[in-house]
């Protein structure tokens, strides 16, 4: 249970140091990137994905 509970924590650390991450990026830099700021929820669920 405990182990279910650590990786829990890491998955919502990464999802959010992501998030912030993309969210911090210029309209331009994530045009040069090809994302959409709509996609960026979806990308840093992606992230935690191993």
């Amino acid at each position: 249970m405990t182990n279910k509970f650590v990786q829990g924590y890491r998955n919502w650390r990464k999802y959010r140091d992501t998030y912030n991450e993309l969210m911090r990026l210029t309209q331009r830099d994530l045009d040069d990137l090809g994302i959409n700021r709509v996609d960026i929820p979806s990308i840093a669920r992606q992230s935690t994905k191993i």
